[in-house]
This record gives C-alpha cells, sequence and structure tokens, in this order.
C-alpha cells in the first residue's frame, strides 16, 4: 500500500487491542516514515454484542447498558424517550425505542441486517452527557504518548470542551490533535472546535445518518473552507471508495467523489473498510493515488482575503502573488512547527512546496498536507540557513541549479507562526555563494 502512494496510517481502537496496535506501529515504521493516526472512541456510541444476530423487519431486540448479550459502551439510559430513533452501523439498520424498563430499552427493528460487536450507534438530534474519554481512551493516550504517535483523534467531538479534555489528559504528550466531525452537535461547535485543534476529520457515514445526507456534501465543501482559511489539516473520510471492499474497481460515482473532495481542497483523502476489511487494499490506495495524481493540478485556492492574522500567513499571500507575476519551480520554507507550510499549503500553488524541518514528528505530521514534501534536516547550526538547506536540496536531487526557487523562513526572532523572511534565487547563482 505504501509503495502505491499510502502516506498515513489511521488505527481505529473501537476494534482490537493493543497488542494488535503494536504490530500496526511497529511495521509501519518498519516500511515508511509516515505519521500514524490513533483514532480514540470518546464519546462516540456503539454497541458491545457476545453473539452476531440477525435481525429482520418488526423484530423486537433488548438492549441493556451493563454487559447484556447486547449493550450500549455508554450508559445514557435517563436520557432517552418512547419513539426516539436509534441507527446502527452508520444506519444500515434503523430502530426506534417502543419501551424504557428497569435500565433496558427495546427497540423495534425497521429493516433487516446483522448486529455485531464494535458496530456505531447514531441517536440523531439528543444530546446526550456522555464522558469525553471512558478509561480505555485515557490508557490509549498513554500507549499514544509512549509509541510516539504523531495524531491523536477524537471520535464525535461535540464541543471545545471534548478538546481540552483530550489535551488535559495528554499531559506532556505533543502529539497533533484531530477533531472527528460526524454530529449535528459537533457541526454547530466547528468554529470553535477547529480554533483548539490541528485539524478535523470529516467522518462522513455517521455524520451522513446524524443530519440529512444530501446535506453532507454543502457541510464538507464549509468544513474544507474554514480549515483551509485557517490552515489547519482537513482529512475527508468514510466510503469514498466503498465499493473495492468487494471488487476490484469503484463506481464512476466514488471516483468523482474522491476528486471532488479534493477540488473542495481537502489535504488528504482516507480509506476506512476498503483497506481494513476489503478484498483489494492495494488496489484501493493505487486508485485512490492515480485519483489525486489526475486532480491535483486542477485545484484552485477558496482562501479569502480577510484581515491580518499573523506575520506566515501575511507571507503566505505574498509567495502566491510572487508565483503569480513569475515562473517559479519549488517552494521551500524552514519550519520549526509546520505551520507556515501549511499556510503556504491552503492556497493551493502549482509549485511544490518543500517543508524542512529538524523535527522527525513535524516531519511526518506534514506528510498529510496538500503538496507538501516534507524533508527532515538538521540546519539550526548553520550560520546561512537557506544556503545550507539549498546545497542539501542540490544533494538529494529535490533541486537542480536552473529552478528559480523561493525560500522562506523565521529570521532574528523566536516568536511561533512567524516567517519572516523570503528570498528568491536560481539555485545556480545561490550555490556561487559557497565560497563567497
Amino acid at each position: 500500500m505504501h509503495k502505491e502512494g499510502m502516506n498515513g496510517v489511521r488505527i481505529n481502537t473501537a476494534y482490537g487491542n493493543i497488542v494488535q496496535y503494536k504490530q500496526i506501529i511497529d511495521k509501519t515504521r518498519d516500511i515508511a516514515d509516515i505519521p500514524i493516526i490513533l483514532d480514540i472512541k470518546g464519546p462516540e456510541i456503539r454497541l458491545k454484542v457476545k453473539n452476531k444476530t440477525h435481525v429482520k423487519k418488526g423484530d423486537k431486540i433488548e438492549v441493556g447498558f451493563n454487559n447484556e448479550k447486547i449493550s450500549f459502551n455508554h450508559n445514557f439510559y435517563n436520557a432517552m424517550e418512547l419513539s426516539d430513533r436509534i441507527f446502527i452501523d452508520n444506519g444500515k439498520i434503523k430502530t426506534r425505542v417502543i419501551e424504557i424498563d428497569n435500565q433496558k430499552l427495546y427497540l423495534l427493528v425497521m429493516n433487516k441486517g446483522e448486529i455485531s460487536d464494535g458496530k456505531g450507534v447514531n441517536i440523531p438530534n439528543k444530546q446526550l452527557l456522555v464522558p469525553t474519554l471512558s478509561q480505555k481512551d485515557r490508557d490509549l493516550v498513554s500507549f499514544a504518548d509512549k509509541n510516539r504517535i504523531e495524531f491523536i483523534a477524537l471520535s464525535f467531538t461535540r464541543n471545545p470542551e471534548d478538546v481540552q479534555n483530550l489535551k488535559s489528559a495528554l499531559q506532556s504528550f505533543k502529539s497533533g490533535l484531530i477533531a472527528k466531525i460526524e454530529n449535528f452537535e459537533g457541526l454547530k461547535n466547528l468554529e470553535e472546535i477547529l480554533d483548539k485543534t490541528d485539524g478535523i476529520m470529516i467522518a462522513r457515514g455517521d455524520l451522513g445518518v446524524e443530519i440529512e445526507p444530501e446535506r453532507v456534501p454543502i457541510v464538507q465543501k464549509r468544513i474544507i473552507r474554514m480549515c483551509n482559511q485557517k490552515g489547519k489539516i482537513v482529512v475527508t473520510a468514510t466510503e469514498m471508495l466503498e465499493s473495492m471492499i468487494y471488487q476490484q474497481m469503484p463506481t464512476r460515482a466514488e471516483v468523482s467523489d474522491v476528486a471532488n473532495a479534493i477540488l473542495d481542497g481537502t489535504d488528504s483523502v482516507m480509506l476506512s473498510g476498503e483497506t481494513s476489511i476489503g478484498a483489494y487494499p492495494v488496489k484501493a490506495v493505487s486508485m485512490m493515488s492515480r485519483i489525486a495524481k489526475e486532480t491535483d493540478p486542477h485545484v484552485k485556492s477558496q482562501v479569502e482575503n480577510g484581515t491580518f492574522i499573523n506575520t506566515s500567513d501575511t507571507i503566505s499571500k505574498a509567495i502566491q502573488r510572487l508565483c503569480q507575476s513569475m515562473p517559479v519551480d519549488k517552494i521551500v520554507t524552514l519550519t520549526r512547527s509546520g505551520y507556515t507550510a501549511r499556510m503556504i499549503s491552503r492556497l493551493k500553488l502549482s509549485p511544490q512546496i518543500i517543508a524542512v524541518t529538524f523535527n522527525g514528528k513535524i516531519k511526518k505530521q506534514l506528510e498529510l498536507v496538500y503538496n507538501v514534501y516534507p524533508i527532515q534536516l538538521d540546519y539550526n547550526s548553520e550560520k546561512d540557513k537557506i544556503l545550507s538547506v539549498a546545497r542539501e536540496l542540490v544533494d538529494l536531487n529535490l533541486l537542480s541549479d536552473n529552478n528559480i526557487v523561493i525560500f522562506t523562513a523565521a529570521s532574528r526572532t523566536s516568536e511561533p507562526h512567524a516567517s519572516n523572511l523570503i528570498e528568491v534565487h536560481k539555485i545556480e547563482d545561490l550555490l556561487k555563494m559557497r565560497n563567497t
């Protein structure tokens, strides 16, 4: 999968155990220097099922909260009312509450299907007092810290308090935080959530159950636009090439869906069932990579000119103007946190962005960012950092003598988000500085 274009791995902790997660981490790091996203369940509601159960329309099922044959992973008994709708497995099974008694819900099944362990549950238009983190989630945060995971993704993020609760659990851990937007409450509080996180994952499966499915495409575009505006990572996920779970080629509609997410401005597109339980994981990655390569040259910036944000914001827009007014082959940004690289990336410029950082974790996090080629180099001790980096990149065949390159870096400042320098060079001329 990595050879075919995979440049990030997500571990869904709704399934499996820590031993299996560690095997995935070790295997990934043996193969490639790419980021790992540990997806913790947070306030997500799922079923615990001891034996798979086939149901049909008209069946009545009993679901409890205390490890019964079928139970929920969180207790929200007191919030439920008769006729509340409960959807299972991304809405594939629809049920309605017909009886509430003795800490159990009795559900009328509206269509046939299979109920199995770990399947997601959606209860639309209900605000449930479910804790942000379970004990399992807290244990997984410690596990992520120990294994130097690049990102933690929080499922069903509802509000900025959920993000703050996760940050409190992280303590000294400096992982990137991704909020998964997949319910009405998270959508309502999107702007406040975005300000607290490093990125957003648009989890369209659950989102399309919690809100009307016809609203999802417009919501997707709005979320991507907001993330681009602020230079935050945005990942579009779920059912992108769903038919490839079972067949070797996607539908034309699925190809268009992936392409349109890229045209909207998403940084990354993500496969789920296609590569976890699907019959053709390598072919699915290859297809998604092919779609991305074909679509990338047609992506245009949707960032609006607004009020001043910070110096890096202004630097990125100055680079945009330079690219519009002169031939530019590459953009090289020397970045400590990855922020300036993200701010340049959001403008969807044609030249490739080479992000040079001395921090290995930042390097891997930038793998998820659109049109960014991250590389780790230790340039801190160099007197002329730009010249030193240029020489290294030429030696690595990432730059050539005839390239016109825009360089940006932070000079004489320790402030965060403070890239404050732009230099434009023909590499051949810059390298003559070796002897001067």
